[in-house]
């Protein structure tokens, strides 16, 4: 704890610096995480205020331009395009902005729904064990070993035409099929926190003054595990990307005329020789958000791990 030297030689200890400002330090070290933050600012800049500064609508055709192109889409930085048009007209940058509000949506909300199922559940068997943990981790491990995307596939199949199927344009059903199949990691990072917590001097202090067992949980075991959980989080998000750009390329999910990045490089994949630019630029978004992220994940796993302070 560091001191401040009074008049009369006297020391007053002053509070060491906390936890997230001691990892935000050492987070700022890393050069690859500070890269990969930028980049993740920006896909959520973009991703809000992307769809308002462009000159096109997502789904605005420019028909007399693909027509006097002989049918054909346009090259980049022709007709006023950025970059180029789709097959039918429509400005491929304002796709490709569309694209990332769909994709930074499924980052945060996709991360909500595993938070909502992971935490209570792991919280629930770390603290109370015996059978209630078992049974909780036998299911965690059924969830666990059922494929993540033949399981998103036949959820978003099943409900498809139905009207949760519907809303959002097909998104809410992405978000709720993607999040039941990734909550297993946090659950089970969530269930060891609590039992490498539970017996610890504080939570023994707080038992033998009457603090409630939900108390103990939500205000002391929770916060002080939070660490592991956030990194988790930060690493499932290029995960849940990936799936909603793989449901968009094989035709399931988000509903045209909405974009997404896989099923723009679904729709560029067919003129792939002739407009390559249709496959190559949303293809670069996919691959910026989910090296964003990682690099961020990496970062924060690299600075909130105890045994690093100091080395870095």
């Amino acid at each position: 704890m560091a001191t401040e030297t009074l008049r009369g030689g006297i020391a007053r200890p002053q509070p060491a610096a906390s936890l997230w400002r001691d990892a935000f330090g050492r987070l700022r070290k890393n050069k690859l995480s500070m890269i990969g933050l930028v980049l993740v600012i920006f896909l959520f800049f973009i991703a809000i205020v992307g769809p308002f500064i462009t000159p096109y609508n997502y789904q605005d055709q420019d028909l007399k331009a693909v027509v006097a192109n002989h049918g054909q889409p346009l090259p980049p930085l022709t007709g006023g395009h950025i970059l180029g048009t789709d097959q039918i007209g429509r400005d491929l940058l304002s796709r490709l902005m569309d694209g990332a509000r769909i994709s930074m949506t499924v980052a945060i909300v996709v991360q909500i729904v595993v938070l909502a199922i992971g935490v209570p559940i792991g919280a629930m068997a770390g603290w109370m064990g015996g059978r209630t943990d078992n049974l909780l981790m036998r299911f965690t491990d059924v969830m666990y070993a059922f494929p993540d995307l033949l399981f998103i596939i036949l959820l978003t199949v099943a409900f498809k035409q139905t009207p949760f199927g519907q809303a959002m344009d097909g998104l809410l059903l992405v978000f709720v099929a993607i999040g039941l199949t990734s909550w297993v990691t946090v659950g089970r990072l969530v269930r060891g926190q609590m039992l490498a917590l539970k017996e610890t001097e504080f939570v023994e202090a707080a038992r033998a003054i009457g603090v409630s067992d939900r108390k103990i949980v939500t205000k002391h075991l929770l916060p002080n595990g939070m660490g592991p959980v956030i990194v988790a989080i930060t690493l499932g998000i290029p995960a849940a990307i990936l799936a909603e750009a793989t449901l968009a390329y094989i035709g399931i999910g988000v509903q045209a005329p909405r974009a997404s990045w896989g099923s723009l490089v679904a729709d560029g994949q067919q003129v792939l020789r002739s407009s390559p630019w249709l496959v190559v630029f949303p293809a670069l978004c996919i691959a910026t958000a989910l090296i964003s992220f990682t690099f961020l994940g990496d970062g924060l796993r690299d600075a909130l791990d105890p045994k690093l302070k100091g080395k870095q």
